[in-house]
């Protein structure tokens, strides 16, 4: 009774706090909205986090720099405005636009807390690609205090007098910069921006591809500040106030407020934040609670999150630590305590013949099959050594086996999360963390007590920060070479997988609890164990596609302002033409479309193979995202047509070659059946000369995908020269791809004369600078009575074709926008 009202009081508490907090970005909303309609305005606003420098994927350096908004003018109309605004800061053309030869104006001034800015942007709120399996970049954005976005040139940024903010949060910027630079101080890159990212969760400086190798064994959490930094640093705390013979009470109590105060310097993120808290309340309870269980504890701690934070349940980050606190203290440690816990007692007291009698027989015969074999070691090792050596050699294989136990509990535990979230199965986990974690453990009080002591002694500090860079290339290389084994020619570092159902997730999750459960009350407990490692294992690989029988699909994918359209035979065979790419959100570090939006799409839908992937032409908002799908999807064909050989091109071939991948080179009028549909290719034509240097939208490869009297057009980017084309080859088709987002180079009335559409679907970026789709293409649709659809506000739209009719369906339903 007591634990049914205790439940229901903290349910209570969490809802009222839901209900009464405001959301992230609720204020000023309609202000906002009248901000972010396009139009430049001027504002006026502070900084609340220093800027960050970093390479962006076209390898141009920009700042990205949180700032809050005091007054925005529109014109003549002063807005007292305050809102968590994302600025991307670039040294002289925006970065889509800037050509290739151009050169930068100079390394860009980084903004610090506090500074006042006056500038001239155009505001917008921040936007989730509308396709099932989306991320929501705006949440993560709202989490931070972001709720809009903006780009500006740095020279036309004016630095006002003045300061703005709290002491404590000078100090703690002034701390933090202080910080970094003793960090570049002591190592040279790209050992600093390794440390920097491992230390103070600056990971400006990391390179990309280590970044994927990390991510391919399952070892990312080790460039992250996180739960597993937090945990380590209150260890080595209380270890060292232990040592120093403090109260527990006095340990504990330093240890939050340092751990806390290391939160604040690594910027106070939600999932550092989380972290610390969970950890407060552990070590609080363990400091309360007389049995000292760590359910309790962990349970405690994350009811005691979700009253502060309801919305923290469906955040990855504390599903993520939670499910790593659950698995170690409900199925570790009891295992822990059955195992190896009991024979570290063992070896205690060695020497001491009385000690024995506090131990149990199994215990007691394992202490003597140890003397007798010291007895012997002591023929070639000397009487003192020899026990020794016995002893320290069975704590290494003792603590070596906590390791790989821990490790494996955990990466079966977080492996349904790792297929939701990250659509990985972390195959290298289990051996890439056994070495990667101890490494670690020594690495960050190494490098932290390095970082310290340069405050006090330049060389003292460069002795500790030499054995850290040590640890730290050993770290690297083992990462390295697990990343890219390939027993056999496979690559299991790159095994990706669909999102799992959620009949698997919930199996996964009950078969957790009973195991716990087992454990606690000592009742079939390797059953339990073992039904529990199948159903996570099972819930990676549950998914399947999910299609509509009998029917073919032509699905136009999200990706902003370029093309990416799924095409699904009867039968299930599967073509993706183009990937998009390019594009991404603001300021994001080499963002691939391919990777963060179409790929997690395909896995949303349950596939993890394609038959044949199709590249209209070879311009980077069409080929950009193509080699993260030949990675992750490991389709059959390459079908390609009259594109010029340019470098992303002969890239693309290289890649699909070192995949295995048949690259077939389409022409006009080539007719074949794919999995039950009809394929024409209609243009261009067979005469068609390519530039020899520079792609153009009339290379494009138009198809005409027929099923029964249905039909659909799919014209990439062609423009009028080849729709005049097209026109004599009487391509009618219930459906149209429009050309060029809607440009007004295409889509001629002819075209439209020709096709008859019942529908147009048109793949366009939100509010994109180029002003597409052009209301003359919209009207010529409306007068031809198509009735139109537009990805940018409904998001992924599928056509069912089933040889009769044809039916349309949007994601932005489904997606509650």
């Amino acid at each position: 009774m007591v634990l049914a009202l205790a439940t229901a009081v903290i349910a209570i508490a969490g809802a009222t706090n839901l209900q009464l907090a405001q959301p992230p970005g609720a204020i000023n909303s309609s202000s906002l909205a009248q901000l972010s309609d396009g139009r430049e305005v001027s504002v006026m606003a502070h900084v609340v986090r220093d800027g960050l420098l970093r390479e962006s994927s076209a390898g141009r350096i920009q700042q990205t720099v949180d700032v809050e908004t005091e007054e925005v003018q529109d014109g003549t109309t002063e807005i007292r405005l305050r809102l968590g605004l994302r600025l991307m800061v670039y040294a002289k053309n925006p970065p889509a636009e800037e050509p290739d030869d151009s050169e930068s104006s100079g390394p860009l001034r980084s903004f610090r807390y506090g500074e006042r800015l006056l500038f001239s942007a155009k505001v917008r709120q921040p936007r989730n690609y509308l396709n099932p399996g989306a991320f929501d970049y705006r949440g993560f954005l709202a989490e931070q205090g972001i709720v809009a976005l903006a780009s500006v040139n740095a020279q036309k940024i004016e630095v006002l007098p003045g300061l703005f903010g709290s002491r404590f949060g000078w100090w703690r910027s002034r701390l933090r910069r202080s910080l970094l630079e003793r960090i570049h101080l002591l190592w040279q890159d790209p050992d600093a921006g390794l440390m920097a990212a491992m230390l103070l969760g600056d990971r400006s400086g990391v390179d990309h591809e280590l970044t994927r190798d990390y991510q391919r064994t399952g070892a990312y959490h080790i460039l992250v500040v996180a739960g597993l930094k937090v945990g380590i640093l209150a260890f080595a705390l209380l270890w060292v106030l232990r040592r120093l013979l403090a109260p527990e009470w006095l340990a504990t109590a330093l240890t939050i407020a340092l751990c806390a105060l290391y939160a604040l310097i690594t910027e106070a993120n939600p999932p550092v934040v989380r972290a610390t808290v969970m950890l407060a309340i552990y070590l609080l309870a363990r400091l309360f609670y007389r049995q000292r269980n760590p359910l309790n504890a962990v349970g405690a701690s994350a009811l005691g999150i979700l009253v502060w934070q309801p919305r923290a349940l469906f955040d990855a980050s504390f599903q993520l630590t939670f499910v790593s606190l659950l698995a170690i203290a409900g199925i570790a440690l009891p295992i822990f305590e059955r195992t190896s816990h009991p024979l570290r007692r063992a070896l205690r007291n060695f020497d001491s013949r009385d000690y024995d009698f506090a131990l149990s027989p199994r215990l007691v015969q394992f202490r003597l099959d140890l003397r007798l074999v010291a007895e012997r070691l002591a023929r070639w090792l000397g009487q003192p050594l020899s026990p020794l050596v016995m002893i320290e050699a069975w704590r290494l294989v003792l603590a070596a086996y906590d390791i790989v136990l821990l490790s494996a509990v955990l990466q079966i535990a977080l492996a349904p999360l790792m297929a939701v979230y990250f659509h990985r199965a972390v195959v290298l986990g289990l051996p890439a963390n056994a070495l990667v974690v101890p490494l670690h453990a020594l690495l960050l009080p190494l490098a932290g007590g390095a970082l310290l002591a340069s405050y006090l002694s330049l060389p003292m500090a460069r002795m500790f920060a030499a054995g850290g860079g040590l640890l730290l290339h050993a770290t690297n290389a083992a990462v390295e070479r697990l990343a890219h084994w390939q027993p056999a020619g496979i690559a299991i570092g790159d095994w990706r997988v669909a999102t799992p159902t959620a009949m698997a997730i919930a199996v996964a999750a009950a078969t957790l609890v009973i195991a716990i459960g087992a454990l606690r009350w000592k009742k079939v407990v390797i059953a339990a164990l073992l039904a529990f490692a199948m159903a996570s294992v099972a819930c990676c690989f549950s998914a399947g596609p999910r299609l509509r029988a009998g029917a073919a699909e032509i699905t136009a994918i999200d990706v902003g302002q370029g093309d990416s359209l799924l095409v699904v035979s009867p039968a299930g065979r599967t073509l993706l033409i183009d990937a998009g790419g390019e594009l991404g959100p603001p300021g994001a570090a080499h963002f691939d479309v391919g990777e963060e939006v179409v790929s997690s799409y395909l896995w949303a839908r349950g596939f993890t193979r394609i038959d044949a992937v199709a590249l209209t032409h070879a311009h980077a908002d069409h080929i950009g995202g193509m080699r993260a799908v030949l990675a992750n999807f490991h389709p059959r064909e390459l079908w390609i047509g009259p594109v010029p050989d340019t470098a992303p091109v002969r890239e693309l071939v290289r890649a699909a070659s070192e995949e295995g991948i048949t690259v077939i080179r389409r022409h006009n009028h080539e007719r074949f059946d794919f999995g039950g549909l009809q394929m024409e290719i209609l243009g261009p034509p067979e005469d068609w000369q390519v530039a020899s240097q520079k792609a153009q939208n009339n290379d494009s490869l138009v198809m005409r995908v027929s099923l029964g009297n249905t039909s659909a057009l799919l014209e990439g980017d062609a423009e009028k020269k080849i729709e005049r084309e097209l026109v004599s080859e009487n391509p009618t088709a219930q459906v149209l791809k429009v050309a060029h987002h809607g440009s007004a180079s295409s889509t001629i009335p002819a075209l439209l004369a020709a096709t008859h559409p019942q529908f147009a679907v048109i793949s366009v970026g939100y509010h994109n600078s180029f002003h597409h789709p052009r209301p003359a293409v919209l009207d010529r649709l409306q007068q031809a009575d198509a009735r139109t659809f537009r990805t940018d506000i409904m998001g992924a739209t599928t056509f069912y074709l089933d040889g009769k009719q044809i039916t349309a369906s949007v994601a932005a339903e489904s997606l509650g926008h």
